[in-house]
């Protein structure tokens, strides 16, 4: 048996989780920051940092606490290395660099946007991760940073086929949010809105679709774009009475309509080019209500669809740990000079098969 601690402080949760032999999540904790940021209407990043810093070892001690375990019992530690937001993703590096140092563990720096796509795993997917029939998976990574379409085959190899060209869904949420008056975090609250409200009475752009009849680049044949839903947005707006009898609640319906059509076209056409066997989502943005419905809706015939569970979708450190034990497993470990990085690198592989 296998026990590895993972801590997650790529952006504005504060996260500690022991996960065993990869899948069996023992505890996972996670420290939010919302009150912090809200009045903000976003992260800030240098704020971020010291609430993590403030975060951290309480975050981890329930964590081990939560465990029935100590640092004694662990095998290694593991941390989100990146992508993320350069201040907070440091902040975490540094704390786990410290208990590995003072405990003599090994350490394992995690990729924050592979963890999510291994997040639809845990807790039960050991069989279905290791199953030939699971591929070729393709992966839809959706959050506040990230819009992506992500091929997998059976040994490993990955590809991705499209990302978004300007603004990540979970943005488009959180600013749409904010033209609406809405609170943060934006992706709940324009769910909540849009729960009365008709996701047909306006009619947003789906760009890059080809919806509005313009043949797309193969370039952008698997791309996102959120930026002119987020413009259409602020023209429908102009001049309205947002307090008017259902006007808020049928714009964030049919705006949300909007970003998660968008987001279910680009999949399951992905999915039928490249014939694939399974779905998965992941990644903030899959909490959504709407884009869980709308997938197992639009799902084609003989493909499975996995969702990560909810608490597994926001950032978390359970899929951290439960990632890192691949790694831990083969003997590939970080030395204790590795960096955070902000940004997503080009790769060829995931570790978790």
């Amino acid at each position: 048996m296998s026990l590895i601690l993972g801590i997650e402080s790529s952006c504005d949760e504060t996260a500690a989780a022991v996960i065993e032999d990869g899948f069996t999540v023992r505890s996972s904790v996670i420290a939010s920051q919302i009150a912090t940021h809200a009045p903000h209407g976003g992260v800030v990043p240098e704020l971020a940092a010291r609430e993590h810093l403030k975060a951290l070892a309480p975050v981890v001690s329930s964590a081990l606490e939560q465990a029935g375990v100590t640092l004694k019992d662990l095998d290694a530690v593991a941390v989100t290395q990146g992508p993320g937001l350069i201040p907070a993703l440091l902040t975490g590096l540094n704390y786990a660099k410290g208990l590995a140092i003072g405990n003599d563990l090994p350490l394992i720096g995690v990729n924050h946007f592979m963890a999510h796509i291994y997040g639809a795993f845990l807790d039960g997917g050991e069989k279905e991760l290791s199953a030939p029939e699971t591929y070729p998976l393709l992966a839809l990574v959706v959050s506040g940073g990230h819009t992506s379409l992500v091929l997998i085959d059976a040994c490993g190899n990955a590809r991705q086929l499209g990302c978004t060209i300007d603004d990540a869904a979970g943005e488009a949420l959180d600013k749409g949010a904010k033209l609406l008056g809405l609170p943060y975090p934006g992706g709940p609250s324009v769910q909540k809105a849009a729960q009365e409200g008709d996701p047909e009475k306006y009619d947003f752009p789906r760009p890059l679709t080809g919806a509005a009849g313009k043949a797309l680049s193969p370039e952008n044949l698997y791309n996102f774009s959120f930026s002119g839903i987020k413009t259409a947005l602020l023209y429908h707006l102009e001049g309205k009475d947002i307090h008017a009898p259902g006007f808020l609640a049928d714009t964030a319906a049919s705006y949300q309509r909007a970003v998660v059509d968008c987001l279910v076209r680009k999949t399951m056409r992905a999915a039928k080019d490249h014939q694939v066997r399974t779905i998965v989502a992941a990644g903030g943005v899959a909490c959504n209500a709407e884009l869980r419905r709308m997938l197992a809706e639009k799902l084609p015939r003989n493909v499975a669809l996995k969702i990560a569970k909810p608490v597994f979708c926001t950032d978390n450190a359970a899929m951290v740990g439960g990632i890192a034990w691949h790694s831990f497993r083969r003997g590939e470990f970080a030395s204790l000079d590795i960096d955070s990085f902000a940004r997503l690198p080009r790769f060829v592989r995931v570790p978790f098969i």
